[in-house]
């Protein structure tokens, strides 16, 4: 096809682009944005970009110079790759097919940037439409990688093997896949085997991180190559570039998972080279490196493997562990800074946890330990939208070492994972190196001993024990080392030990060693040091989880600790503050509704509700410390709860509205999901901690609630659908006269929910989420709606077997199926009476499991009632059902249903007494504690 561009027009876009990456010019800038936002609607825009993109010379017509025509092409590709992500079906196939001529052009380019926007570009198109619809790009570009002719540059093979980097990163699952008969891997993988032998260091790096992508899969493609993939491996682990050992270490790492029998004949040499590795220079590769430590400590046969190296591995993990030069540089004689302000940049993204799963023992909230104080926490980049060649705005490059994933701290994870693996043997090998650095007169070795001290708690917590009388007291006094990076790792190891300290039954060693430790976390909450504030947060948030109710006598000051808190701190700390209230409202629970504390408590958290616009980001945290706030003050939570509830109805609104414009309008960003969940999580606490008058008069006064609910069940996230079903099942419990109008149409969209066909397989975990939610809240449904389910029994009945039947569903999940089908049976056992013989057997099995509660009982009752419609159904099952009589236990059960429950049963037995001849006999096989437990309880 020919295509032309108008040389004016060529021209006026040119100055645009160049002028939109303009950083002194700020109305030119300004100016050009809205010009190229103009652009977009004219229909040969794409065709201008590509062409712009793939010329490496300006045109003469342009008056450029090469270095502004670099920066022209760059945001050509930019503009493009982006017009592709937003829209590449809006887009003309004229222009489509000029796009991947330009494509393979710019991978040949001679600047290494303008290489990675075309890989960028190709794997965007790919991901938009499919390996087949472009099927002659893979070919091309094995061909420019394979150098069949012997005249393709080595910039071109890069570049080649680069964009297949890319491709394969966002489409394994798609070249895995059988299509028209093949597996698109099963070609390419030994391709990318063979490009690991290139002389050019780039392409065996880049080739390596292609085939990186497939090690953790299990692909039949990875099970032919294995064994010529390994010698790669092995000749590849001496090669001179750093970037290529790189990958070869997290090759190994990565096969630690899905091969561990090819890498167990190997282990010993395995263990000398990751150690050479992690003794690098470069910090990149020796923390690939002290990856696979980590990755063979916590598999589950492979890391007795290890045993014989530990004495050896352990120094270099504790030598690593000290800060490096330029750490110290950066972080030491840090000053007292706990009145400036936090920057933007320091407040990471956050996301709501997803609390509100539902047990078949009723809404279990329970915080998330792994953020209490987690030094190991790798801290994932948020920003998605970036690919390799593109610059981020304001990157200073120089990131704080305590905020990213390095060396130091995946050394000390590896130490917690040998210390859980190999006990006593780990304290062995490191009481030297702590008796020699705990008390060192320079800091980083100081805190590295204070580290490793603390990384080995919970693993050697027996050996460590008769020491802690002596090591507690002297940690306590390095919460007032003048260094703050020791004061901080002092509060991790603190928290660590706190549970030790924390079980202490003597008076006086309370008072010698868990008063003191408890006091000097409560202060370092506001230390001088932003950090260490947060460090003594996040250890009190710990010693909070370790301690629970044996804090009952001390609530009084944490409390009036944290309110001083909520005055002092700056943004990012107080999102850790939060994690400490939720925490203790947890597990203290009705204690934080004493007047003395909740007046203390809730001014100073409706502070801050006052003060926070809907859409910030500190919603967040907030919303879900009320969450927990809400639940343990129960009634107490009255006063408060209007305005509140009225509010994250409103959010709900907003958020649902902003979500559709977005939908309607490209133009438009999504907003965030989080909002939803955080807020649908905060109305289902209200809702049970109110009961069932005062939260009735909070529905009845919200417009459009079950609406907006409705809407909820059906977003596309699974994490805003698993909170609205947890909503609905509350709502059906403490308010269903309003709900009942909505019932049928939210029966409609529960059933199509618990459709198992409709959760995809890389969405598996977090869909089992929302269907176990899902079959709670039919179960909450059942017990309320009553003969009003009939309609929707059949299908209701069909998809509860369906789950109950299907291996691969978690156990949870099956539970709540099997007591939502029992539940059904209250009301509606006609209806299930004829089906009893489909779904007995597996109802048994399941309830076997379950704990004893108000649930089990209600589904034992309508399962009863069934089977009393139709006894012959469990001919099979009967002695099971007897079993599940005879041992069927719940102290804590109220009547009326525990009396409910009892003459279901008796009924039951009744029956079968009447149609069993040798019932006696019957009853006979039954083991001896069963038979007499039903003697006991029951008139047979």
């Amino acid at each position: 096809m020919s295509w032309e561009p108008n040389q004016q027009s060529l021209a006026t876009l040119a100055g645009c682009l160049k002028d939109s990456l303009s950083g002194f010019d700020k109305n030119a800038q300004k100016a050009a944005e809205l010009m190229l936002a103009q652009a977009k609607s004219s229909p040969d825009i794409n065709n201008y970009l590509a062409y712009i993109f793939s010329l490496a010379t300006p045109p003469s017509d342009v008056g450029l110079a090469s270095t502004d025509w670099h920066l022209v092409r760059s945001a050509a590709a930019i503009m493009l790759k982006n017009n592709v992500k937003a829209g590449q079906k809006q887009i003309p196939e004229s222009s489509l097919s000029l796009i991947k001529l330009a494509v393979p052009v710019g991978i040949q380019d001679k600047n290494p940037q303008i290489r990675n926007y075309a890989g960028n570009i190709a794997t965007e198109i790919i991901r938009r439409g499919g390996v087949y619809s472009w099927p002659e790009l893979l070919p091309e570009l094995l061909s420019l990688l394979g150098n069949e002719s012997g005249q393709v540059s080595n910039e071109a093979q890069e570049g080649a093997m680069s964009a297949m980097a890319k491709i394969c990163e966002d489409n394994a699952k798609a070249l895995e896949r059988e299509q028209r008969g093949e597996r698109p891997l099963n070609f390419l993988l030994p391709k990318f085997i063979e490009a690991t032998k290139s002389p050019l260091p780039k392409v065996r790096a880049q080739a390596l991180t292609a085939i990186n992508v497939f090690t953790p899969r299990k692909s039949q493609a990875m099970l032919n190559s294995i064994d010529t993939l390994l010698q790669h491996l092995f000749y590849l682990s001496e090669d001179a570039v750093p970037d290529v050992r790189r990958q070869v270490c997290r090759a190994f790492v990565r096969l630690v998972e899905t091969r561990p029998d090819k890498l167990l004949p190997h282990i010993g040499g395995l263990v000398d080279y990751i150690i050479t590795q992690q003794k690098s220079d470069d910090e990149e590769l020796a923390c690939e490196a002290a990856e696979f430590w980590l990755s063979v400590g916590e598999h589950e046969n492979l890391w007795q493997a290890l045993e014989p190296y530990v004495q050896k591995i352990i120094p270099v993990l504790l030598e690593c562990m000290v800060y490096s030069p330029e750490d110290i540089a950066m972080l030491g004689g840090a000053s007292d800074d706990e009145d400036e302000e936090d920057r933007e940049e320091d407040l990471k993204p956050q996301f709501a946890k997803k609390n509100l799963t539902r047990t078949v023992n009723g809404a279990e909230l329970s915080a998330d330990p792994s953020q209490n104080g987690n030094t190991f926490e790798k801290l994932a980049n948020m920003d998605q939208d970036l690919e390799e060649g593109e610059l981020e705005e304001d990157d200073e490059g120089d990131e704080n070492p305590d905020e990213k994933w390095t060396l130091r701290k995946c050394s000390a994870a590896a130490l917690d994972v040998f210390a859980n693996d190999f006990g006593a043997t780990v304290f062995t090998s490191i009481l030297p190196y702590l008796q020699t650095n705990l008390r060192h007169a320079d800091w980083p070795w100081r805190e590295a001993a204070v580290l490793a001290l603390g990384a080995v708690a919970e693993g050697c917590m027996d050996v460590v024990t008769p020491h802690l009388p002596e090591l507690v007291p002297y940690l306590i006094s390095l919460l007032e080392d003048p260094e703050p990076v020791v004061r901080q790792i002092t509060c991790w190891t603190l928290g660590r030990y706190s549970a030790w300290a924390a079980a202490l039954e003597d008076p006086l060693e309370k008072d010698t060693y868990f008063l003191p430790l408890m006091d000097g976390v409560l202060k370092k909450m506001l230390d001088k040091n932003k950090k260490v504030q947060e460090a003594g947060a996040s250890a009190m948030a710990n010693l909070e989880e370790k301690a629970g109710k044996l804090l009952e006598p001390y609530c009084g000051p944490i409390v009036a600790q944290f309110v001083r808190c909520f005055d002092k701190y700056k943004d990012k700390n107080r999102w850790v503050l939060y994690d400490c209230v939720q925490t203790l409202a947890e597990h203290i629970g009705p204690v934080l509704a004493r007047p003395e504390l909740c007046n203390q408590l809730m001014p100073a958290l409706i502070n801050r509700w006052q003060k926070i616009p809907d859409q910030s980001r500190e919603m967040f945290p907030l919303l879900e410390c009320l969450s927990y706030v809400a639940m343990a003050l129960g009634d107490a939570f009255s006063p408060y709860a209007e305005p509140i509830f009225a509010r994250c109805v409103n959010i709900i609104h907003q958020n649902l509205e902003q979500s559709m414009a977005a939908n309607s309008n490209p133009n438009f960003d999504q907003p965030d999901k989080d909002f939803l969940v955080t807020s649908l999580d905060l109305l289902s606490a209200i809702i049970q901690a109110l009961g069932e008058e005062k939260a009735t008069k909070l529905v009845q006064n919200s417009q459009a609630f079950f609406e907006l609910l409705s809407f909820c069940l059906e977003d596309p996230a699974d994490e805003v659908q698993q909170s609205a079903y947890a909503l609905l099942g509350d709502c059906a419990k403490y308010v269903f006269e309003q709900l009942r109008p909505t019932v049928p149409a939210v029966m409609a969209i529960l059933l199509k929910r618990l459709d198992l066909d409709n959760i995809l397989d890389e969405e598996i975990d977090n869909g089992f989420s929302v269907v176990n939610n899902a079959c709670w809240s039919a179960g909450e449904i059942a017990v309320q709606y009553k003969e009003g389910l009939a309609p929707f029994v059949p299908e209701l009945l069909q998809r509860c077997v369906e789950i109950l039947v299907n291996p691969r569903v978690p156990k949870g999940v099956n539970e709540n199926a099997a007591i939502a089908l029992g539940r059904m049976g209250i009301d509606n056992h006609v209806l299930l009476g004829p089906h009893l013989g489909t779904f007995a057997e597996e109802f048994l099995n399941s309830m076997d499991e379950v704990d004893p509660s108000e649930e089990k009982a209600t589904a034992f009752k309508g399962f009863g009632l069934t089977v009393a419609q139709n006894p012959q159904a469990i001919e099979n099952d009967l002695l099971h059902f007897f079993v599940a009589i005879a041992r069927y236990r719940d102290l804590k059960l109220r009547t009326p249903i525990k009396s409910e429950l009892h003459d279901v049963f008796q009924n039951v037995l009744n029956i079968y007494r009447q149609i069993i001849p040798q019932f006696n006999e019957f009853i006979g096989q039954l083991n001896p504690q069963d038979q007499q437990a039903l003697k006991t309880n029951y008139a047979i």
